[in-house]
């Protein structure tokens, strides 16, 4: 069972970072990623044994309070108390006494975790860093910076974006994402495959929300617990999300749940949400940029797609599962409590629900078996729909071959019959570049006996497997 404190994953991030220590250079690297992705912990991972590792907070608090809490720690980590006997109130001469201090061995690493709230306290910091970068620390090749910011359109804009005064002179940018399903699988490495996929389609691949799921209990009785009982963390995890991101949170919640609920087009949306169609595009690109809502297009091979074929979809799997089976629910828990919402509301739905995660996951999974399969053309996976057929799993490749696949996340009886719709459907589709296509059928547990249908079958085993 994996230990509270053990590190799951972030291999090539941690790489990146450790080049950058072992450097001759000075850095100035921005680290961002939405919240409860690892941030901090990949920082904390990163110091662990270097002795000019230098991690400071930012928080809600006055400037003045936050510079004296700088070099009260920095005092500490480069073990010289007067440092935090100064008693400036100025971020450029905090900056500038601690760096000038260090005399290694190896890079004094200025780790600024939530980095957006000490920029909100003193809006002159993004340019005090400008200052500090260019007349003193980008030469001396002992300084690395990191950056570290959780509001990503702060990040993107104060910092990453062209008016930012940081603007060209990071020597690196790392964007955190969210675990893919082999590495969030790790963290309940006894769980069958199959719960594992499961707590995947309901809470993606951040690790917090993962650890909040006890691996000595079952699935649905997490479920109850986590996100059912009005007292768990994750109970109310994304209303907190969209408050600290966004302003008019309730319209934002009717766009959701008019997501979770079906509905895909601008039209629809607006609709189910009663907001104006005028007005919806602009919720839509705040979610889109924060992650959570991601635009879709039918794949058929034709670079000019129709913006009037455009599906808006919940592309955060906690956030999917939550204005699915939580939001709507929340009055009736108050009275029935959890286990009855669940058994009564939720039990019949999940394994619908679950379906449309597994589709995500087989789109995920096709780049590994790619590689495996020594393709080396490059491809777009997506899926495919129209008013006559509903496809999955559409690649289309760049040597003149396309793959169509069916998902499946339910016992199949009879290969046969799967492989029959699927023929069906490949019939359907428009395939305008002319490939050759294949077929692909995920499942999660393939059926016993010959295995019908051309094309290659692929179950929960493979795609959990690691790459060679």
């Amino acid at each position: 069972m994996l230990k509270k404190a053990e590190f799951v994953g972030r291999t090539r991030e941690l790489e990146l970072l450790t080049r950058a220590c072992d450097s001759p250079q000075s850095g100035l690297i921005p680290l961002y990623g939405r919240r409860r992705v690892g941030k901090s912990e990949l920082i904390l991972r990163l110091l662990q044994g270097r002795p000019g590792g230098l991690y400071f907070l930012g928080k809600k608090a006055p400037a003045a309070l936050q510079v004296e809490e700088f070099l009260s720690e920095a005092a500490r980590v480069l073990e010289e108390p007067l440092i935090a006997e100064q008693g400036t109130r100025s971020w450029k001469e905090a900056l500038l006494s601690v760096t000038s201090r260090w005399r290694g061995p190896g890079k004094l690493i200025l780790a600024w975790d939530e980095f957006q709230w000490s920029a909100a306290a003193s809006p002159e910091l993004p340019s005090v860093l400008q200052d500090c970068w260019d007349r003193h620390w980008r030469d001396a090749g002992n300084v690395l910076v990191l950056l570290c910011g959780s509001l990503l359109g702060f990040m993107q804009r104060e910092v990453l974006g062209s008016e930012s005064p940081l603007f060209g002179r990071r020597t690196a940018q790392l964007l955190v994402r969210p675990f893919g399903h082999r590495e969030a699988g790790l963290f309940h490495p006894d769980w069958s495959l199959a719960d594992r996929a499961r707590l995947y389609f309901t809470v993606g691949g951040i690790p917090q929300y993962l650890r909040a799921f006890d691996a000595n209990k079952s699935y649905e009785q997490n479920l109850q617990e986590q996100l059912f009982d009005e007292f768990a963390p994750l109970h109310r995890e994304p209303d907190f999300l969209l408050r600290e991101e966004l302003r008019d949170v309730e319209s934002y919640h009717g766009v959701l749940l008019a997501i979770a609920a079906g509905a895909g087009s601008v039209q629809d949306i607006a609709r189910t949400a009663s907001l104006s169609a005028r007005s919806l595009p602009y919720y839509l690109q705040q979610l889109t940029e924060l992650g959570y809502v991601a635009r879709r297009h039918p794949l058929d091979g034709n670079p000019r797609r129709n913006a009037r074929q455009v599906r808006y979809v919940l592309d955060d799997p906690l956030l999917r599962f939550w204005f699915r089976f939580v939001f709507p629910n929340l009055s009736y828990m108050s009275s029935g409590g959890p286990a009855r919402v669940f058994r009564e509301r939720v039990r019949p739905e999940l394994d619908a629900h679950h379906g449309l995660g597994f589709e995500r996951l087989c789109r995920e999974a096709l780049p590994s078996l790619y590689r495996r399969e020594n393709v080396d053309a490059s491809f777009e996976v997506g899926e495919y729909w129209d008013a006559k057929v509903q496809l999955d799993v559409v690649s289309v490749r760049d040597d003149g071959w396309t793959d169509l696949g069916e998902c499946r996340w339910g016992r199949i009886r009879s290969s046969k019959s799967l492989a029959e719709e699927l023929e069906e459907r490949v019939q359907l589709y428009p395939n305008r570049p002319g490939h050759t296509l294949g077929r692909r059928y995920f499942v999660q547990r393939k059926p016993s006996g010959r295995l019908a249908g051309a094309g290659r079958w692929h179950d929960l085993e493979e795609l959990y497997s690691v790459d060679e």
